[in-house]
């Protein structure tokens, strides 16, 4: 493909000083194409057109903000396809789940916000007949978001779409690792009518545009999710210059499955939340904690079903196991795979990497692995792995399996399988975990509160938390005898 560009003020345009990072595709570790090296520079410069956008776009009625955001909705499902393929191999996931959740789903976030955008309500609070409070809710100006490698234009459109809702301007930082669909987004919310400035995207690494982005002294807010350690140097950055931060950060998420469990049901479940794009989820699952008395039947069935997984090149349709997103991400997990075996756990299936022929053999590929035999405790089990491995571990209690669910740092999703509807509701109740699934895994209503507890994240994003963050809320207080 031909390198990626910035979108600022309504142009295309390289970075300032004319550098460049490379691109490359997780299938085959070749070269993909280039991207913008930008820094300060082209953050102040995005930053200035979104100011000068924003007195417009801020008083734009919102019937119409939202039929442009509802354009760019349309424009992004015209391009289906194209988005798809491009996100596939941009990022190593099977087409697949490029052209049935990623694109969709992107779609989906600026028809929601379309629709949101008039359904703003304000509150009002009288006061005995003797005086009205009204609260009013303005936009906060110019917001920064920052968005990950794992599901690109999916969690860019869930930041950068409310934010517009509501009549802010937005400088955008994709992630450098897979910016092309990023680069799409601008080019398509142009060609829908969004005014040059509103929405401008700047590409590079997080330690020059991030930062530049969070330090600057415009940049009324930053949405950000990724990593728990980078989260805590933007809010090292941001905090102390007053910013409104939203952080949504790392996890190590646990399934649950009671004994009484539809437990065919639970299976064929954890297998899709612990290897859905290859692990490289936030909301998986890489932690299998199984009633003792049912253990064995579960276990024998995951690693069969695990190992039944289609592995190869993501552009075949029928490719369940994509790649992971980079070389440096390959190691890291094979790493965390040989970390596991000196812990004394037990490979039951996977545990290297795979080898797929053809255009992929060269490619970024790990078999998915299921281990069994780590202590709670292990490394293996508290830090954040971000692939395709799971734990499996026994118990036999709901409180035993309680504190080692709320053992981490972590506290963002669970999954909790059994037909017991009271302990269903005290056992969520229970958890550390800003999302529960019960008997089910990552069935999403865009109305709720989407983040998490501990250190997996500050603030919550989704339906009104997003409408609330992304404004600054007024109170008017009028006395009613006008004197």
């Amino acid at each position: 493909m031909d390198g990626v560009l910035n979108v600022i003020d309504g142009r295309e345009v390289p970075a300032r000083s004319g550098a460049t990072l490379p691109n490359w595709e997780p299938a085959t570790a070749a070269p993909l194409g280039t991207l913008p090296d930008s820094d300060a520079t082209d953050v102040a410069e995005a930053v200035a057109a979104a100011r000068r956008a924003l007195p417009a776009w801020s008083a734009t009625p919102a019937p119409v903000r939202s039929r442009v955001l509802r354009k760019i909705a349309d424009g992004l499902r015209q391009a289906l396809p194209a988005l798809a393929r491009a996100e596939s191999v941009d990022s190593g996931k099977p087409i697949s789940v490029s052209t049935e959740v990623d694109i969709p789903r992107a779609i989906l976030n600026f028809e929601f916000f379309a629709d949101a955008a008039t359904q703003l309500a304000s509150e009002c609070h009288p006061m005995d007949g003797h005086a009205l409070n009204v609260t009013l809710r303005h936009p906060l100006g110019v917001v920064g978001t920052i968005s990950p490698w794992n599901l690109p234009l999916y969690l860019l459109t869930w930041k950068v779409a409310p934010a517009l809702a509501v009549g802010n301007t937005v400088v955008a930082k994709p992630s450098e690792v897979t910016p092309v669909t990023a680069h799409w987004l601008g080019r398509i919310a142009l060609e829908a009518g969004l005014p040059p400035g509103v929405l401008n995207i700047v590409h590079g690494l997080g330690p020059k545009v991030g930062d530049a982005l969070s330090r600057h002294p415009e940049v009324k807010a930053i949405s950000f999710t990724g990593s728990t350690r980078t989260g805590a140097e933007i809010a090292g950055t941001a905090g102390p210059l007053f910013k409104k931060l939203s952080l949504e950060m790392g996890g190590k998420n646990p399934v649950v499955i009671f004994a009484d469990a539809d437990l065919d049901a639970a299976i064929a479940t954890t297998v899709r939340s612990s290897f859905s794009n290859q692990g490289q989820i936030c909301l998986c699952c890489p932690r299998i904690f199984v009633e003792r008395s049912a253990y064995a039947r579960v276990r024998d069935a995951l690693v069969e079903q695990t190992r039944a997984l289609r592995m190869g090149d993501p552009l075949l349709p029928g490719t369940e196991q994509g790649a992971v997103v980079s070389r440096a991400h390959l190691d890291k997990v094979l790493g965390y795979i040989t970390l596991a075996r000196e812990e004394g756990g037990r490979i039951l299936t996977g545990g290297k990497r795979a080898e797929v022929g053809g255009r992929c053999r060269e490619g970024w590929f790990i078999e998915p692995t299921l281990i069994e035999g780590l202590g709670q405790e292990c490394r293996t089990n508290q830090e954040e792995i971000f692939g395709p491995v799971a734990a499996l571990m026994p118990f036999d209690s709901e409180e035993e399996v309680l504190r080692a669910c709320n053992s981490v740092r972590y506290g963002l999703a669970a999954s909790v399988w059994t037909r017991d509807l009271v302990r269903a509701h005290r056992f969520s109740a229970a958890l550390e975990s800003g999302i529960v699934w019960v008997n089910t895994w990552m069935l999403r209503d865009l109305r709720t509160p989407f983040g998490g507890m501990k250190d997996s994240g500050v603030g919550r994003e989704g339906g009104q938390e997003a409408l609330r963050f992304f404004t600054e809320p007024q109170n008017v207080c009028i006395h009613l005898a006008g004197g």
